[in-house]
């Protein structure tokens, strides 16, 4: 058997980065558990957590990521913004009526609802780019269960990754290549 040569292993390597993730996988820094890495195929990327770190008995309002294995649902974008961004993922725009619910005796609680100018709920258009895009997480959806924890995504981070309400922040390019290499199958491990 022949050996492997540099550009066999160059081409491997270009072929595995366009490939889907099956698993990502996202840890608290050392130090500093208001800041992580997502780790994907050996490569890490600086994100930004919830102000609490990531807790095991997440809580409405906490500030907590939470700890646990999730999988993405869809991509939320600003299309008055970005162009749309390649995914393997359901994609949706964000309107301006886009909201969350984080009301635990609201029915709706942890999904998305429309809501006008002063309605509750927690706006997916923002003015800040936080949420220009957002990669919407299975986290207490099935089953719901009020006060465990709403509107935890995948997002876009604050400048110098500043502590987020409990998601995880991310930088742009970041994003974008993370949403090229996902699937509604990829396991989000957070730990």
């Amino acid at each position: 058997m022949m050996g492997r040569t540099p550009a066999d292993t160059v081409t491997s390597a270009a072929a595995r980065k366009g490939a889907i993730l099956n698993r990502i996988t996202i840890r608290s820094r050392a130090g500093n558990r208001q800041r992580g890495w997502l780790i994907a195929r050996g490569v890490a990327i600086p994100v930004a957590l919830g102000r609490g770190g990531i807790l095991a008995n997440k809580r409405e309002g906490d500030g907590g990521t939470p700890r646990g294995q999730f999988h993405p649902v869809r991509l939320w974008w600003r299309a008055d913004r970005h162009t749309r961004p390649s995914t393997r993922l359901p994609v949706r725009r964000i309107t301006a009526t886009d909201a969350w619910s984080e009301d635990p005796t609201n029915r709706r609680y942890n999904r998305p609802i429309r809501a006008e100018h002063g309605q509750p709920g927690d706006r997916l258009m923002r003015e800040d780019h936080l949420y220009d895009f957002i990669i919407e997480i299975d986290h207490n959806m099935k089953p719901r269960i009020a006060g465990r924890g709403s509107a935890v995504f995948l997002h876009l981070a604050r400048d110098h990754f500043s502590p987020t309400a409990g998601c995880v922040g991310m930088t742009r390019s970041a994003m974008l290549d993370l949403l090229s290499r996902i699937s509604t199958r990829t396991r989000i491990v957070i730990e």
